[in-house]
């Protein structure tokens, strides 16, 4: 049996998709924060929870929107977690009051390294795949480990051929 190219089980999501998801996140999300029901900001896990972040704090009217930038991924393959830029020190402290926003949990690797900076904040992510899903406190939609998510964001639209040609 041949292995399946990473698109070959692919779940993939359209601009319209992602946005329905991420206010679904932003539902779930509302009047949980620990002032009243409210969070003080959200940090965006870039780049793929700039899209996300963004519509929830809108939703949840935040104002205080920062990122932190982690590289895990090389294109298609797994790397390393590093951090590349941290959010506002001042803003975040140790996370209490302050939502992180990714827009997807697969292995985990990359919210451990952000939990171990910030282990007070609240971790929520659109999707999450069984080996991370420990790794937050709210979802919207599991996929499983072997499924690779194609986000709009890293698409073009394009003519493909049908099956049976032209």
């Amino acid at each position: 049996m041949t292995e399946r190219l990473p698109h070959e089980k692919g779940f993939h999501i359209s601009w319209d998709q992602i946005h329905r998801d991420s206010r679904a996140l932003a539902w779930r999300l509302d009047g949980k924060g620990p002032d009243d029901g409210n969070w003080k900001a959200i940090v965006a896990i870039t780049r793929g929870g700039m899209a996300p972040a963004m519509i929830i704090a809108r939703e949840l009217d935040v104002r205080t929107v920062d990122t932190i930038s982690v590289k895990s991924y090389s294109h298609q393959d797994q790397a390393e977690a590093v951090v590349l830029k941290a959010p506002d020190a001042d803003i975040i402290g140790d996370g209490t009051g302050i939502l992180i926003i990714d827009d997807l949990v697969d292995t985990g690797k990359t919210l451990k390294v952000v939990r171990d900076l910030y282990p007070n904040a609240h971790f929520a992510t659109v999707y999450a795949k069984p080996e991370g899903r420990p790794m937050v406190e709210t979802f919207i939609t599991e996929v499983s480990q072997d499924t690779w998510i194609f986000f709009p964001w890293d698409m073009a639209l394009q003519y493909v051929e049908p099956y049976r040609g032209v």
